[in-house]
């Protein structure tokens, strides 16, 4: 594969890559983590920082940046939004040109409470962020997309299908939860996998309907890829010779679409406990393909979205998909922002 020049790009979602670009971040992710278990990793990030803008809390994507820029030899600085002055109303365009001046990228995750689950708003404001900065920004989760973590389950795809991914039947389950989850990571994933060729199934009970332009634009990915895309209410003949599952609760269509405080918690939730029955249980592994794997982009809620035995099981790769984030992460950073050998 030859080398695309990605220094300076914005990652806002992995649809506005395309796929070769992907598969080159991918494929420097691999050799990123070859080196990291048989030798010295390059400092390709070295003297250099990363600003980190969480509006929102996170366990892996805040960590493995950090881990990322220090396998690196850089600097990933942890940055609340609540403690900066732009909780108290200094504009996005200060903050940005502010931010270009000291580091080499910017990253920022905002989404769910953090817009009141209004679609959209999350990802407005990284674009916002991204039109006045001019180093990279990174998409680190919004309410639409999560691009870094959607690279590194292709990448662990890859890896646990031995590059033998396209026509493989990929199925993103609606599973049960008592929490409220916005789109971004689902949606992602549906981009990609239908970018890489793969057989793409949306399988979730009525009502939880996903941007409807994204499904879209991930049917216009298939049809130029070989894939399919479609979309069943039907758990069960959904999983039927599945080679990967991936069980996630996700928001309601009219919690998303008109805000949480308008639609309520209270009733999103009781929306939710309508199908309970939606839980990854070892009987519907058995629906699958014998070698098929289980992902998940964590947290996982266990005992709601998929029982201890199936996520603990032969199947899950949840942890090798964790640990795919430092490699992918690290790749982003001395792509998009690094020392330019």
């Amino acid at each position: 594969m030859g080398a695309y020049d990605l220094y300076g790009k914005d990652l806002i979602s992995t649809q506005e890559w395309s796929r070769e670009e992907l598969e080159f971040a991918i494929e420097t992710a691999k050799e990123i983590k070859r080196l990291k278990y048989t030798g010295e990793v390059p400092e390709l990030f070295k003297n250099r920082t990363f600003f980190m803008l969480f509006y929102n809390t996170s366990t892996r994507t805040r960590s493995s940046f950090e881990a990322a820029a220090t396998l690196l030899g850089g600097h990933a600085q942890f940055i609340e939004f609540r403690t900066t002055r732009g909780s108290e109303g200094e504009s996005i365009a200060d903050i940005a040109h502010m931010y270009e001046r000291l580091g080499h990228a910017l990253g920022i995750r905002i989404l769910e409470d953090a817009v009141d689950y209004v679609y959209g708003a999350g990802n407005a404001v990284i674009r916002e962020y991204a039109k006045h900065a001019r180093i990279p920004v990174i998409n680190m989760a919004d309410d639409m997309y999560h691009p870094t973590q959607a690279i590194a389950d292709m990448m662990t795809i890859d890896e646990k299908l031995h590059g033998n991914y396209e026509k493989k039947k990929y199925v993103i389950m609606w599973a049960y939860s008592d929490h409220v989850r916005s789109w971004g990571s689902v949606q992602d994933e549906m981009l990609i996998a239908s970018k890489f060729g793969m057989d793409v199934t949306l399988a979730y009970p009525p009502g939880f309907d996903i941007d409807e332009k994204l499904v879209e634009a991930a049917k216009q990915n298939a049809a130029e890829s070989g894939g399919s895309l479609e979309i069943s209410h039907d758990l069960k003949s959904s999983l039927e010779g599945a080679h990967i599952v991936f069980p996630r609760s996700w928001a309601s269509h009219a919690c998303v679409t008109t805000g949480m405080n308008r639609f309520g918690k209270d009733k999103e939730v009781e929306l939710h406990k309508k199908y309970m029955d939606w839980k990854l249980t070892k009987e519907l592994v058995d629906r699958m393909d014998r070698n098929a794997i289980v992902t998940h982009v964590l947290p996982v809620f266990r005992g709601q979205e998929a029982d201890d035995e199936v996520m603990d099981g032969p199947h899950s790769v949840i942890l090798d998909q964790a640990e795919n984030l430092l490699y992918v992460r690290s790749a982003i950073l001395a792509l998009l922002a690094g020392n330019r050998l």
